[in-house]
């Protein structure tokens, strides 16, 4: 509300003011004229001025058109179309280009008002001096203030645009430094849960053989069976500590994950629990890392737990395939006689969360590979795992994870190999393709690809898009802006040109006015003449009455070109000036 209040105080101040300047300018042209009328030439346009100037701000086309009226008035005036409401006309026309966005309507408004006065000059059968203020000095206030207007507009909207792109990367960059310290989180409870608690795991394997030695006395082995109950709350202590720093808040950090469980026992208590399942390993079993082993039991937990939910009692078969030198996990689940609710938990993309996505995380990091899709039979989920994680796929691993979450090729000075920084050396942030392969250099960065003449292939973000919209309005705007004017005055200045030079060639000096003398030849009088007649006398001059057989000449007695001037007639007869007068500048 406050903020509302300051915003109309202001704006009612910029009005007041910018009447306060027009309504001077007008003021000094109604003292300038000398014998105008009070009523219609200063106290009417005053008023229409207290009108117009705040209306400029809802419909500053109606305010144009408004004063346009004031300048119609000036073409209506005998004695000149001059009058200072063309400098209210130029700052309405500007307000025009800074208040409205589009340009069809504006230049509607604009043809409108010059086509209002060149109609008004035809009506009232105007003198070309007014003609050819309707025809330049008028459209000159209309356009190119407008032009001005739209250009500062544009110019305004591009700073606009820029620092609310310039908040939005800021914004973002705050995101990357929080995904890259979230991914960091990630990277510590990877190693946690696959070095650390092995390594402990192992140490308390130890100390339960040491526990069973001949050679050991009665405290020692006590000693030992504290040792190995500390080793194990530390190890389930570092099971916990994982499950928070590698799950989402909200989210059951512990779910499916028991420290001594395996999946013979897991699909017992499945079977136990009335689930259709039929289950078979091939092969002898070989020894198996313990990170494969709670992979392998995480895909046949997640493949159980999808088809009871999206395909309840359906069979399920289970088949774990021991070879060589990998294990190969099967699920298949049967489709239901209705169809699609096995297909609705079919994938990720489908509704089931990110169940399967971290399933295929982790195997993944394990250095195997994982299928899942309709097929026959059912729904398929096929895990391939390596007896042994591999360095190797560890070390891929890694590198896909920064080339999806790293910002630039190189990492920040001081932070872990692995982790990455939280921007480019931009300043802001690369986001991968999602078709990259593991392991391959990240796409160009997007965001910092400002420039509207991006390189080929370069994919712009909306936000660049945006600005480089408006980059470009903007230039189009300042090139009209300078465009126009030339225009102009290539179409109106060889006009312009040529009627002064026809008025100021037209001109005879009342001193040698004095000096024409009637009944004198043609041929003693020339030295006296002008260069050549004016070509545009009135109506009512050229009806003057006139001697009979006598041929007429007019020429203007000053050289003012924006006001009327009284003329010299001169009529001749057989090569003698027979009479002269003077024909005054006001209508009858």
């Amino acid at each position: 509300m406050l903020n509302t209040l300051t915003t109309s105080a202001r704006s009612a101040r910029g009005d007041a003011a910018l009447w306060t300047v027009l309504a001077a300018a007008t003021g000094y042209g109604f003292r300038d004229a000398g014998s105008a009328s009070l009523t219609l030439d200063l106290v009417l346009p005053l008023a229409v001025l207290a009108v117009a100037v705040p209306w400029s701000r809802r419909s500053p086309g109606a305010a144009v058109v408004l004063v346009n009226g004031l300048c119609v008035m000036g073409l209506a005036d005998a004695s000149t179309p001059g009058n200072a409401h063309v400098l209210s006309l130029a700052a309405l026309s500007c307000l025009l280009g800074t208040r409205v966005a589009g340009a069809r309507r504006p230049l509607l408004v604009l043809a409108g008002c010059a086509a209002v006065d060149l109609a008004t000059c035809a009506v009232l059968r105007a003198q070309p001096v007014w003609w050819f203020y309707a025809l330049t000095v008028l459209p000159a206030a209309l356009l190119l203030p407008w032009l001005a207007g739209r250009h500062w507009r544009g110019r305004r909207q591009l700073v606009r645009e820029g620092w609310r792109l310039a908040r939005g990367l800021e914004e973002r960059q705050h995101l990357v430094a929080e995904r890259a310290r979230l991914t960091e989180r990630a990277e510590i409870a990877a190693d946690m849960h696959d070095s650390l608690g092995h390594a402990l795991s192992l140490v308390a394997l130890r100390a339960g053989a040491l526990e069973l030695s001949p050679d050991l006395t009665d405290r020692d082995r006590a000693d030992l069976a504290d040792l190995r109950g500390t080793i194990a709350d530390a190890v389930e202590q570092v099971r916990e500590t994982v499950a928070v720093l590698r799950d989402p808040p909200g989210r059951d950090t512990g779910a499916g994950l028991p420290v001594n469980d395996t999946v013979e026992d897991l699909l017992s208590r499945a079977v136990a629990s009335g689930v259709p399942v039929r289950w078979e390993r091939r092969g002898a079993s070989p020894p198996l890392s313990c990170p494969v082993e709670r992979g392998m039991y995480r895909v046949v937990q997640e493949a159980l737990t999808n088809a009871t939910k999206h395909a309840p009692d359906c069979s399920i078969s289970v088949r774990i395939t021991h070879e060589p030198d990998r294990t190969r996990v099967s699920v298949v689940n049967a489709v239901p006689s209705a169809g699609g609710p096995a297909h609705a938990g079919a994938g990720p993309a489908s509704g089931v969360g990110r169940g399967l996505t971290g399933l295929q995380e982790r195997v993944t990091v394990l250095g195997g590979s994982l299928r899942t899709g309709s097929g026959s039979g059912g729904f398929h989920v096929t895990a391939v795992l390596p007896h042994r994680a591999t360095t190797a796929a560890r070390t891929a691993t890694t590198a896909a994870r920064t080339a999806t979450t790293a910002p630039g090729p190189a990492t920040a000075p001081g932070r872990p190999a692995g982790i990455p920084g939280p921007t480019s050396p931009s300043g802001t942030a690369r986001r991968p393709d999602p078709g990259t392969a593991p392991g391959t250099a990240p796409a160009p960065d997007p965001i910092g690809a400002m420039d509207p003449d991006a390189a080929p292939g370069e994919i712009l973000p909306e936000s660049a898009e945006r600005l480089a919209s408006v980059r470009s309005d903007a230039r189009r705007r300042s090139a009209l802006a300078f465009v126009a004017p030339v225009v102009a005055a290539v179409f109106f200045v060889p006009s312009a040109g040529y009627l002064a030079w026809q008025l100021t060639t037209s001109v005879l000096p009342p001193s040698r006015f004095d000096e024409l003398t009637t009944g004198r030849p043609r041929t003693e009088l020339a030295p006296l003449l002008p260069a050549r007649a004016y070509p545009y006398p009135s109506d009512h001059a050229r009806s003057a009455p006139r001697p009979p057989g006598a041929r007429c000449e007019f020429y203007r007695s000053g050289r003012d070109l924006l006001d009327e001037v009284d003329l010299y007639r001169l009529c001749w007869s057989g090569g003698t000036l027979v009479t002269k007068d003077t024909v005054p500048a006001g209508r009858p």
